[in-house]
């Protein structure tokens, strides 16, 4: 991946890659989660998985030295006790588009006298994989890796190994015990095992798609799996009533209403929450974000860590910074601001405003080109105005400073002090008309330009 990020805590649709197959085998049925860390990952897949999965208790496995796949299945084992019957199945943190429904046959297959199964496919390029050896009935005796192939033959196999086992325990654990190293990197293959207990003929190998064994290695695999999440995730949404245009991007950890209308380049992360019939226009970016129900939210609007109410209209071109509370029926209209300001139920600022550090009152009306001065260079002071206030336009509210209920600002007005409730504020420079003043103007100035020229 050429980063500092660990490969499984690389983000895709709003959740670490190593969160998709722990899913999936939870979904498959298991009861008891192992991953598989070394110590300088451990502490970050940790908190990661603790946080996306909070009420399923993980256990973690140190493999001290990184020697192959094999010989991290062993460390997962180390500390796991496993009665007689109990089948273990053996997934890689790379692989999110595997979902449980593709991992249910290979725990199936174990019911029917099988030791171990495991997942293969056909892609249109084998290269890189490992080929899947089969006998003449068409049974599976091995696993070779692409390094280890060496004879022409082998190198057209278009069969692969898709990285996803299950195998009875008390089998899995014996043919762990054997493992060798004697291989071109020097490593213990998880692979051999199907070599061991496939002579005694109880191995299978199923077919999967390509998409579900997938794995990621690099940041264009990881967009390329992201491509096929997102549209999973919208036909899910799709099939529950949410009406969807184009190719909007939707986390994972998204909650939408029944009947939400969401256009082409909407970007919804994180733990936003959508009420029902509201409407996402083109282009809108809601990160973190709560809205209620029966909304629009117009084009090119963008919101992060806010809370919206029922009914509200915002946009185009709004930014609700974050903590922002709009109530229901409020209008913040285009090019408004919002920062750590509470609009009361039905206010409205419906252009080029900004509303940093506010309390604004139920019904009260901020005019265009309003602004509250909230911070001095040293700390952040705040503006209340009270319910039903009206605001003119072009007004500066200086903070702290509090506007009462039903006052009026006039246009232009630059405000230092609070203002009573029910008061007119005005402070503005007296207008005065010179009378013929432009014309004698004009003479002085055209009088003026031979002698500049000259």
């Amino acid at each position: 991946m050429k980063s500092s990020l660990p490969k499984v805590l690389h983000p895709a649709c709003g959740r670490p890659l190593v969160y998709y197959p722990v899913r999936a085998a939870l979904a498959a049925g298991a009861e008891r989660i192992v991953v598989v860390v070394n110590s300088d990952t451990r502490a970050g897949i940790e908190a990661a998985l603790s946080n996306a999965l909070p009420d399923v208790s993980v256990s973690y496995a140190v493999q001290k030295v990184p020697r192959g796949t094999g010989d991290a299945v062993r460390a997962g084992l180390e500390g796991l006790v496993t009665e007689a019957g109990e089948r273990i199945l053996i997934l890689s943190g790379d692989t999110p588009l595997v979902e449980g429904s593709d991992l249910e046959p290979l725990v199936h297959a174990l019911s029917s006298g099988d030791v171990l199964s495991f997942l293969a496919f056909f892609p249109d390029n084998p290269t890189g994989y490992g080929r899947v050896l089969r006998d003449e009935s068409g049974k599976p005796t091995a696993i070779v890796e692409q390094r280890d192939l060496k004879t022409p033959e082998r190198l057209r196999l278009g069969e692969v190994n898709a990285g996803m086992y299950a195998a009875d325990a008390a089998h899995l654990r014996r043919a762990l015990s054997g493992l060798s190293a004697d291989n071109a990197q020097g490593e213990y293959y998880l692979t051999d095992v199907v070599r061991d207990l496939g002579k005694s003929g109880a191995v299978s190998a199923l077919r999967v798609s390509e998409d579900a064994a997938r794995g990621v290695n690099h940041r264009g695999e990881l967009a390329a799996a992201e491509e096929v999440m997102f549209a999973r995730i919208r036909q899910r949404w799709a099939r529950e009533g949410v009406s969807i245009v184009g190719r909007p991007l939707i986390d994972e950890t998204v909650v939408l209403g029944a009947d939400v209308q969401i256009e082409d380049g909407v970007r919804l992360r994180g733990k936003t929450r959508i009420g029902a019939r509201t409407r996402l226009d083109v282009g809108t970016v809601i990160d973190d974000s709560i809205f209620g129900e029966d909304g629009w939210v117009k084009p090119y609007t963008v919101a992060r860590d806010s809370i919206v109410g029922d009914a509200v209209q915002i946009g185009p071109f709004a930014h609700l910074r974050p903590g922002s509370q709009l109530d229901a029926e409020v209008h913040v209209g285009n090019f408004v601001e919002t920062k750590s300001t509470h609009m009361r139920r039905g206010a409205k600022a419906n252009h080029l405003a900004y509303l940093g550090d506010g309390d604004v009152g139920e019904k009260a009306n901020v005019g265009a080109g309003t602004i509250f001065c909230n911070y001095d260079g040293f700390r952040k002071s705040r503006t209340i105005i009270g319910a039903r206030a009206f605001i003119g336009s072009d007004s500066q509210l200086v903070a702290p400073v509090t506007i009462g209920e039903d006052a009026y600002v006039a246009t232009g007005t630059t405000v230092t002090s609070d203002v009573p409730a029910g008061a007119l504020a005005v402070g503005r420079v007296r207008q005065e008309n010179k009378l013929g003043y432009v014309e004698r103007l004009r003479n002085k100035l055209r009088a003026a330009v031979p002698a500049k020229k000259s």
